[in-house]
């Protein structure tokens, strides 16, 4: 209850403050206060429904009917916005066409008073008008003269440039021919000077050719005498070589024979000594079992 008498003044309040005239207020207030009323009493029932597992299809199915039953509402809510802001602007449409035509009616009357009022103003306005406009005109005279005579200029310009390119033109053909006739005398020069230097090119290489073959023989002959002299400088190595290579296998084996001698001696004393232990352990018989020992191995 106390909820709803919250949102039944709020909703006071906000007509109030909207500065509307009682009739038209009692009229908004009387449209949408049963809304306030069903939305408090449908929050108070939405709080009870609380499903929390799939077997509870009756809440559900509540919920749904709730659910369509506040969607149907809210469409009337929508319905009846629109319905009055028609109205409104109906009333606005013909509150504004009621001034049109009275500010149509006042506003002629009110400009030739004021025309009336200020005639000393508008006549100093007028002055000024006038002066500004001849001002403008003469400098659009002023501006369209120095058009004029930037194109005069410019066209003697172009017609000077015109005479100087070609006379630029008849100077750079006579300067072509003059051109052409040195080329061909340079021309001529140049297969005379190119057959000139042929000529002495051919004897060039021919001297160049005949000393290239002189120097070739000297070479040769040179090279014939140091290959001569390498090779009997090769044959005395060689010969060198051989004499040191056989000197070195001789002293090798001196040395592999006094080795091997050495080694032999080393081996008949070894023997001896072997020998004469056999002797004196043969003489040796254990007291227990009265065996004798022998350094030969059993067979």
């Amino acid at each position: 209850m106390e909820t709803e008498l919250v949102e039944k003044k709020s909703l006071a309040v906000i007509v109030q403050e909207s500065g509307l005239d009682s009739t038209k207020a009692k009229f908004i207030l009387e449209k949408f206060s049963n809304y306030f009323e069903i939305a408090s009493e449908w929050e108070r029932k939405a709080k009870t429904l609380v499903v929390t597992n799939a077997n509870q299809t009756t809440e559900m199915q509540m919920a749904k009917t709730a659910r369509l039953f506040l969607r149907e509402k809210r469409i009337d809510i929508e319905k009846a916005r629109k319905e009055l802001k028609e109205q409104a602007l109906r009333e606005g449409k013909a509150i504004d066409g009621i001034a049109n035509v009275l500010k149509a009616l006042i506003v002629p009357i009110e400009e030739y008073l004021e025309k009336q009022e200020k005639f000393v103003e508008f006549k100093k306005a007028e002055e000024e008008a006038r002066i500004r406009i001849e001002v403008e005109k003469k400098m659009e005279e002023e501006r369209i003269a120095k058009e004029k005579a930037d194109a005069d200029e410019r066209e003697r310009i172009r017609l000077e440039n015109v005479r100087l390119k070609q006379e630029a033109e008849a100077k750079e053909k006579a300067l072509f021919e003059e051109r052409r006739k040195v080329e061909v005398e340079k021309a001529k020069a140049e297969r005379k000077a190119k057959a000139e230097q042929d000529r002495l090119k051919q004897e060039a290489e021919a001297k160049l050719a005949e000393e290239r073959k002189r120097i070739a023989t000297e070479a040769e002959a040179k090279a014939r005498k140091i290959r001569d002299k390498n090779e009997q400088n090769r044959k005395k190595l060689e010969a060198k070589a051989k004499t040191e290579q056989e000197r070195i296998r001789k002293e090798a084996e001196d040395k592999r024979k006094e080795e091997q001698k050495k080694a032999d001696e080393k081996l008949a004393k070894e023997k001896e000594e072997r020998l004469k232990l056999e002797e004196e352990l043969s003489k040796i018989e254990c007291p227990y079992c009265h065996k004798k020992f022998s350094l030969k191995k059993e067979k």
